[in-house]
């Protein structure tokens, strides 16, 4: 009935840890879709991640779970379930957990993430 061509199943327990300060879920990152990747993140309480920017990827953070704190270029946005936050290429980013439970957001990326466009400030 299902075509895997168009059916991509995500396993949340191939979460693994980054050394920016959170966890990760690779939803969407294949070289057969360049334009967009998506990924769960995880913060965990009280932490806060690496101060970063993308180059030339813009990102998209869509808050699932939890509360924090995110810093866009020169910008403070208190962030909370169903918040949109929009990262243009080249702003530097990073977020925090303030609260006692995790912190889970989808990031989105266009085009689709690669460590080559991570950079720290």
């Amino acid at each position: 009935m299902g075509n895997s061509q168009y059916h991509y199943p995500t396993e949340t327990q191939s979460e693994f840890y980054i050394d920016e300060g959170c966890h990760i879920v690779e939803i969407l990152n294949r070289s057969t879709h360049p334009d967009i990747s998506i990924s769960q993140a995880r913060v965990e309480p009280g932490m806060t991640t690496e101060n970063h920017f993308l180059e030339g990827t813009v990102e998209i953070y869509y808050i699932l779970q939890g509360r924090g704190t995110a810093y866009i270029g020169d910008q403070t946005i208190a962030v909370k379930p169903s918040d949109l936050i929009y990262i243009p290429t080249g702003v530097e980013q990073y977020i925090s957990n303030d609260t006692d439970e995790d912190l889970l957001f989808l990031c989105i990326c266009t085009p689709r993430w690669q460590e080559h466009v991570y950079k720290t400030s």
